[in-house]
C-alpha cells in the first residue's frame, strides 16, 4: 500500500513551494497571496526507492470568519485524517506565531508521525535563528528552502525511514481519467462531491471556489477511473487575477490530459459562448465528451422543456452534435450516476477498434450511395478506408485526388461512421490520403 504524507502549516508559509519541489512539478498554484490554496492537491514523489503520495493542504487558521478559511480549516483535518505522516511546514522569518502554537498542540495530540519542517533558511544566520522552533514541542526539525532546495533531501530521507521497508514496484494500468470541467460556479466541486460520498473538495456559493484541478481515485460500483474536478474556465476578459490565470491554464490541461470531459452547464442560465468555447477545446483535443446540464431540480418543466433544451444545446455544438446530453441534479444527486456511466461507455467508444474489412463493407456502400462531387470535371474515386492507430478516432480514405474532396462530403463520410458504428460523444477526424 502507498503512504499518504500532508503538508499542514497557517497560510503563506510555502506549503505549495515545498509540494512543487518533491513532486517536481508546478502542480500546485504558487502566488504572493496567503491563502491560495484552498483545495487539498495531491501528487506523487519518488525517493530513494520509495513513492508516496503527497498533499498540499490550505493554511491551518482557527476563530475566523472568512468563509474559505473556515473551509480550509476542514480541509486540513481531512487530509491530516487521510495522511500516515504529517509534515508541519514552520516559516523561520516570522517565528513562532500564535497560529504556529494552535497547530502545534492540535499535532501533539494525533498519534500519527509528525515531521517539523523550517522553511526558508537559505544562510547560516536563517538557520541560527530555526532553533526557537524546539519551543513547539515537536522535538527535532529539519530546516530547509523549499525556492532552492537547500535541506529537502535530509527532510526525505527521515520521512522515507519512517515507512519502513521499500514498496514494490507497481505497474500501474492505464486508468481512464475523466475530467468535470465547464464555466465557474456551475456545480463542478458539488458533482464530484455527490459521487465520491465525502466533502473532498470545497464548496461554496461564491464563483471560483475551486483554483486547483483536485484527482481523486473513484472505485464504487465496479467502476475504475479518476476523476478530476477542475477550476471554473473564464471568459480572457475575465482573467484579472494571476491566480484566475493558472486556474484556466490547469482546467485547460486537465482536458488535455483527460480521456473524456464532462462538460457541466447551468440550466438556470442554458448554453452561453464560454460553454461552446470549452466544448471546441474539447472537440479539438480530440476527447470524448458528455454534456452535464446540472441543477434541473430549479428549472420549471412543461412537457417538451428538455427536448426543447436538447434541442437549442445540439444547434450551438453543431456541426459535432452527436454528443449524449444527461440533465442531472449534483445537491439532490437525480442521474448523477447515469452521467457516470454514459462517460465511461463513451469512453469505450472511443478506444474502438473497427476491423477494416467491416469498415471498407459499409462505407464503400455510402460512397456508392453518394458518390463524392467532381471538381473542375475530375472525378474521384475513394478505394478503400482504414482506421488510423491513433488514440482517438481517426480514418483515411485512400483516393485519387484527395486535395478535391470538399468539407460537406467528409462530413456526409463521418456521419456514415456514426450511423454504423457507436461513437457517440466522441470527436472523429477524417483524412484524404493519395493512393
Amino acid at each position: 500500500m502507498g503512504k499518504i504524507v500532508a503538508i499542514v502549516g497557517r497560510p503563506n508559509v510555502g506549503k505549495s513551494t515545498f509540494f512543487n519541489r518533491l513532486t517536481e512539478s508546478r502542480q500546485a498554484i504558487v502566488d504572493e497571496v496567503s491563502g491560495v490554496t484552498r483545495d487539498r492537491h495531491y501528487g506523487k514523489v519518488i525517493w530513494n526507492g520509495h513513492e508516496f503520495s503527497i498533499i498540499d493542504t490550505g493554511g491551518y487558521i482557527t476563530n475566523s470568519d472568512d468563509v474559505f478559511e473556515e473551509e480550509i480549516r476542514k480541509q486540513v483535518i481531512l487530509a491530516i485524517d487521510e495522511a500516515d505522516v504529517v509534515v508541519f511546514l514552520v516559516d523561520v522569518i516570522s517565528g513562532i506565531t500564535d497560529l504556529d502554537a494552535s497547530v502545534a498542540a492540535m499535532l501533539r495530540k494525533i498519534n500519527k508521525p509528525v515531521v517539523l519542517v523550517v522553511n526558508k533558511v537559505d544562510n547560516s544566520q536563517r538557520l541560527f535563528e530555526a532553533s526557537t522552533f524546539y519551543g513547539l514541542g515537536l522535538g527535532d526539525y529539519y530546516p530547509l528552502s523549499s525556492i532552492n532546495g537547500s535541506g529537502t533531501g535530509e527532510a526525505l530521507d527521515h520521512l522515507t525511514s519512517l515507512f519502513g521497508d521499500r514498496l514494490e514496484e507497481e505497474e500501474e494500468e492505464e486508468i481512464p481519467r475523466i475530467a468535470v470541467v465547464g464555466r465557474p460556479n456551475v456545480g463542478k466541486s458539488s458533482l464530484v462531491n455527490a459521487l465520491v460520498g465525502e466533502e473532498r473538495n470545497i464548496v461554496t456559493p461564491i464563483s471560483g471556489t475551486t483554483r486547483d484541478s483536485i484527482n481523486t481515485r473513484y472505485t464504487k460500483f465496479n467502476h475504475d477511473f479518476i476523476l478530476v474536478d477542475t477550476a471554473g474556465l473564464r471568459k480572457k476578459a475575465k482573467v484579472k487575477e494571476d491566480l484566475e490565470f493558472y486556474s484556466v491554464m490547469r482546467s485547460v490541461r486537465a482536458i488535455e490530459h483527460s480521456d473524456v470531459c464532462i462538460l457541466m452547464i447551468d440550466a438556470t442560465i442554458g448554453i452561453e459562448a464560454q460553454d461552446v468555447n470549452v466544448f471546441h477545446l474539447i472537440e479539438r483535443n480530440s476527447k470524448g465528451v458528455v454534456v452535464l446540464v446540472n441543477k434541473w431540480d430549479l428549472v420549471e418543466k412543461e412537457t417538451r422543456t428538455m427536448k426543447d433544451f436538447e434541442k437549442k444545446i445540439k444547434e450551438r455544438l453543431e456541426p459535432f452534435d452527436d454528443v449524449p446530453i444527461i440533465f442531472v441534479s449534483a445537491l439532490t444527486k437525480q442521474r448523477i450516476h447515469k452521467a457516470l456511466e454514459v462517460a465511461i461507455q463513451v469512453n469505450k467508444n472511443r478506444v474502438q477498434r473497427i476491423p477494416t474489412s467491416k469498415l471498407n463493407e459499409v462505407m464503400q456502400e455510402a460512397m456508392e450511395a453518394n458518390h463524392p462531387p467532381s471538381v473542375k470535371g475530375k472525378f474521384i474515386r475513394i478505394k478503400y478506408v482504414t482506421q488510423l492507430p491513433t488514440h482517438a478516432p481517426a480514418f483515411a480514405f485512400y483516393c485519387n485526388l484527395p486535395q478535391y474532396v470538399r468539407e460537406s462530403y467528409k462530413r456526409y463520410l463521418e456521419n456514415k461512421i456514426r450511423e454504423h458504428f457507436p461513437f457517440t460523444g466522441v470527436p472523429i477526424k477524417i483524412f484524404m490520403r493519395k493512393k
